[in-house]
């Protein structure tokens, strides 16, 4: 064969593989679950983020956010294998590890909790110890049991009969000014603003000592063990979400926040980012060094022995099941931040 019908030949033998690779599909990407708390909020903004700007994708992963709420179990999906992640707290992931439940918190999205509680401004209440001096707390029955006891435990003055039950409405607070009520930091206070016109004063347990992260990264304790680089690969994406988030162009995460959640504003959302900012929720403490998403052993071990305190726990509960920090801490996105 002559040299001109070698190299014909060859030409089409590589045309005919170029054309077999282009009808072949890309790398496929690993489709990931992750379910929230709650129906789509700016508190999920960087979630939502990492998939509008493409950050999932470049970490070979197709996410899906499967919408919290208040008929969702989330929680439930994930120990029965039905999703991969989960927005939990470590409340949770504790007493899991109480029940034999193999799930564990992989990072922190937020270092505060943004658990706070609420006065008229012209009730005398000036810092968070002058709410003991109120007759009413409406509080709802998880905060009555959990931060509440915390409040009793390590400020004088609060007492059971200031309990009245939360309902979920501004309305019984609004109507008595000698109350205080909770809420989170990102949503009572504006809703109760645009309401009244008035600013409410506004004070967050987490300032006042109280420990816990929360907006977690949580997953079976099984999927650590067999696919730990899957496990990386979402956390890292989700953390360069949220620096994007915070201090990028945020547009198309809000929009696909908006249609997930109809009843979603720009104003709440503005208002969400810029308090989450304000009150260094997402930045604060190990984050402000080691990248947002950082959890480790002082800070989860100082939120046990708050709640083995006040007897939610025992003592002899092995907390360090209940979060593996191998996956954050890294210093991951935060030259993203301008």
């Amino acid at each position: 064969m002559s040299n001109a019908l070698k190299t014909k030949a060859f030409l089409a033998v590589m045309g005919l593989v170029a054309a077999v690779a282009a009808a072949q599909p890309a790398s496929a990407l690993d489709k990931v679950t992750y379910g929230t708390n709650w129906l789509a909020e700016a508190e999920h903004g960087g979630f939502y983020q990492a998939i509008a700007d493409g950050t999932y994708k470049k970490y070979g992963l197709d996410v899906e956010i499967v919408q919290g709420g208040p008929n969702a179990a989330n929680q439930a999906l994930l120990i029965s294998d039905k999703i991969d992640f989960y927005m939990g707290s470590p409340q949770q992931e504790i007493d899991a590890v109480k029940q034999g439940i193999p799930i564990v918190d992989v990072a922190a999205i937020f270092q505060k909790d943004p658990q706070v509680l609420i006065a008229h401004p012209d009730a005398g209440v000036d810092k968070f110890e002058d709410i003991a001096k109120l007759p009413t707390i409406f509080l709802g029955k998880d905060g009555y049991v959990t931060f509440f006891e915390w409040m009793k435990a390590n400020f004088p003055g609060f007492k059971d009969e200031q309990y009245k039950p939360y309902n979920f409405s501004p309305a019984p607070f609004l109507a008595d000014k000698q109350s205080a009520q909770q809420g989170y930091l990102t949503s009572e206070p504006y809703e109760i603003q645009k309401q009244t016109g008035w600013e409410p004063k506004v004070f967050l347990l987490a300032d006042s000592g109280y420990s816990p992260y929360s907006t977690m990264i949580t997953t079976q304790t099984s999927l650590v063990q067999k696919n730990p680089d899957l496990v990386q690969r979402f956390v890292s994406a989700s953390i360069e979400g949220w620096y994007n988030y915070l201090y990028g162009d945020n547009k198309a995460a809000n929009d696909l926040i908006k249609k997930d959640n109809p009843d979603m504003t720009d104003g709440q959302i503005a208002y969400s980012i810029a308090k989450m900012k304000e009150y260094g929720i997402v930045e604060s403490g190990d984050a402000l060094d080691k990248g947002i998403g950082c959890i480790t052993d002082a800070h989860y071990k100082k939120f046990f022995d708050e709640m083995v305190q006040i007897k939610m726990f025992t003592a002899d509960t092995d907390y360090k099941k209940a979060f593996d920090p191998q996956f954050a801490c890294k210093g991951v996105g935060m030259s993203l931040k301008k």
